[in-house]
């Protein structure tokens, strides 16, 4: 799985295991990118996974791979980006366009992931705002490691999923980017073509997609795709 559904998840698996009984083992990797971080690339070569929770975009990529089980995937969140300081440091202005442009300019290194949101950011936001010349933009591997390198005073301010930024240690949310700026991700999971154990992957997924998982998905801050989920 990628880092943005990671708050949530770790609060619905312990319940998950105790109430089915199935033992689950975690990896992790990038939705999209490139290199052997991805999720893509772990499954081109051959590491066993049954399921997988990712952005909808890297999830696209692994049907049209035919790395899916036709009809498995499911939508299990929303999130949107925010900016993430080191703790204890001034929080920038992110209530606007002109806000969010001037904290870039005046942070100048910019850490993002390497992944679907940092892609968003490089290729359509940044040049949007005619920052990309006065900016130092640091594609990490993943979310995580944008976070880290704000942490460690690599980068003066990331920008990531909200719910990354929020279970990422040494850093401080500063806010969401606006309305008009803002790339909502959605994160999703399907079974693997092929697993071995794709009965209990069902009822992971389905577990993740109940409405009683709605309340600790919103405590990661997320926002539930579960019809009806309050």
């Amino acid at each position: 799985m990628s880092g943005g559904f990671t708050g949530a998840y770790e609060m619905l698996l312990p319940q998950f295991e105790q109430t089915s009984g199935i033992a689950v083992t975690t990896g992790s990797g990038a939705s999209q990118g490139n290199g052997p971080h991805t999720i893509g690339a772990q499954l081109a070569r051959g590491v066993a996974a049954d399921v997988v929770i990712l952005s909808r975009e890297g999830l696209t990529e692994l049907i049209a791979a035919q790395r899916i089980a036709s009809g498995t995937d499911a939508d299990l969140a929303s999130v949107g980006l925010g900016v993430a300081v080191r703790a204890g440091a001034g929080k920038p202005d992110v209530s606007s366009v002109d806000a969010v442009r001037q904290a870039l300019l005046k942070a100048r290194t910019i850490a993002v992931p390497g992944s679907t949101s940092g892609i968003w950011l490089r290729d359509e936001l940044f040049p949007r705002l005619a920052v990309v010349e006065q900016i130092d933009m640091r594609m990490t591997p993943r979310g995580s490691d944008a976070a880290a390198l704000v942490a460690a005073g690599g980068a003066a301010l990331a920008v990531m999923p909200v719910s990354e930024i929020l279970v990422a240690p040494g850093v401080d949310h500063a806010g969401a980017l606006p309305d008009e700026i803002q790339m909502i991700q959605i994160f999703s999971a399907a079974i693997v073509a092929g697993s071995s154990a794709a009965a209990a992957g069902r009822q992971l997924i389905e577990f993740l997609t109940a409405p009683r998982a709605a309340a600790a998905i919103r405590r990661s801050g997320m926002e539930p795709m579960t019809a009806g989920a309050r």
